[in-house]
């Protein structure tokens, strides 16, 4: 089955009471029991709700998984995987990592005696030296946000094996619709499902999906004990959003590889970062691993300065934080997506001071270009 089927049957669960063709939504916190001796599937809904059990499936059906587990946010998701680990135990993580997970990893298990060390991806050889016996897990943003660095996700597989330590890939930069790291031999994935899973920028939203049942059981352990799911209206607005994955995926895509070819020729532009570029490092074991480039990416203008002249003169994208919508989102990474980082982190991990990243949506990509040449000869 093509993936552009599968997205539709995976977001469409026909109701067998009705018939209905979209999941209803089931707005009960408690379940009556059958009887004092005999339970029935639901109890109380932060453990499982139908509505929640649906688009579950449904995700785990488009990272073609065994498994899938739906929470309030991204990074309930990624902190929920997190909490897997114990103390004592040791994590490596690409420094061009996305700043919530930064954050979490620096400011949050340490306090658990949760040990991590952020390393360049970019290299192989450098994530070996990173591993410890108290190495646990190895986790993979590809691409990263916001510089969009590219790991080659079966090389750090075949690592990870060898010393028999938990892959975790956070796909949240190119959906199951351009890249399945579990067919990759990924153990564990991430989404922030706010971005493109859901689409419309009205919803926060998290997902993990695994295959291996020990870890699915250690992940819904985690999910109910700290009770961070997605309700469900929320989960039948990523339903819908779903449904429309695979034509806003490849628009938007489109687009992206347009304007960032645009922008790579732009004598303003100092340089674009965008992995369906050639001249991107990272362009072979990219297109080995993905469809395309993807909807997002970001571009150098040389300092703080005239990156905020840029912003300030577009009319088309939106200035603010989060991507992934079918409206054009400009964002400013040092003071919104990073802005937990100090000049020292921000610079380790690649973002100058000109650095915007652009979360290329459904508007023509000609507009969007005619509007960045407006802007960028302001500076």
């Amino acid at each position: 089955m093509s993936d552009w089927t599968n997205i539709i049957n995976a977001a469409t669960t026909n109701d067998p009471l009705s018939g209905a063709i979209n999941t209803p939504i089931q707005l009960s916190s408690t379940f009556n029991q059958k009887s004092f001796d005999e339970f029935g599937e639901y109890d109380y809904a932060r453990s499982g709700n139908p509505t929640r059990d649906a688009g579950e499936k449904a995700i785990a059906r488009l990272e073609y998984g065994h498994y899938g587990y739906l929470f309030s946010t991204g990074m309930a998701a990624i902190s929920s995987v997190l909490f897997t680990l114990s103390a004592g135990d040791h994590i490596i993580v690409s420094k061009h990592v996305y700043g919530g997970t930064f954050r979490i990893l620096e400011d949050v298990l340490p306090r658990w005696g949760i040990m991590h060390t952020f390393v360049d991806f970019s290299d192989v050889a450098t994530i070996e030296a990173a591993i410890i016996p108290e190495t646990k897990a190895i986790y993979i943003e590809t691409p990263s946000n916001p510089v969009l660095n590219i790991t080659d996700i079966r090389a750090v597989v075949a690592l990870a094996k060898q010393y028999h330590v938990c892959t975790i890939a956070d796909n949240t930069f190119l959906s199951p619709f351009l890249q399945k790291p579990l067919d990759l031999g990924v153990d564990i994935v991430v989404h922030s499902a706010t971005k493109f899973l859901a689409g419309h920028s009205d919803i926060l939203a998290g997902a993990v999906v695994v295959n291996d049942k020990k870890l699915a059981d250690q992940i819904y352990f985690i999910q109910n004990a700290v009770g961070a799911t997605l309700g469900v209206f929320d989960t039948w607005l990523l339903l819908r959003g779903i449904k429309t994955l695979g034509v806003r995926m490849t628009q938007s895509s489109t687009s992206a590889q347009k304007i960032a070819a645009y922008l790579d020729a732009h004598p303003k532009v100092l340089k674009v970062l965008y992995p369906g570029l050639l001249s991107h490092k990272g362009y072979d074991i990219h297109m080995s691993q993905a469809k395309n480039g993807g909807a997002v990416l970001s571009f150098d203008v040389g300092s703080q300065e005239n990156a905020r002249t840029v912003v300030e003169a577009l009319d088309i994208p939106v200035f603010s934080v989060s991507l992934g919508a079918v409206e054009t989102i400009i964002s400013y990474p040092p003071k919104m997506s990073h802005a937990e980082l100090d000049n020292d982190a921000l610079a380790n991990a690649g973002i100058t001071p000109g650095l915007l990243r652009f979360s290329v949506g459904l508007e023509d990509a000609d507009d969007l270009i005619a509007d960045l040449d407006t802007a960028l000869a302001q500076i």
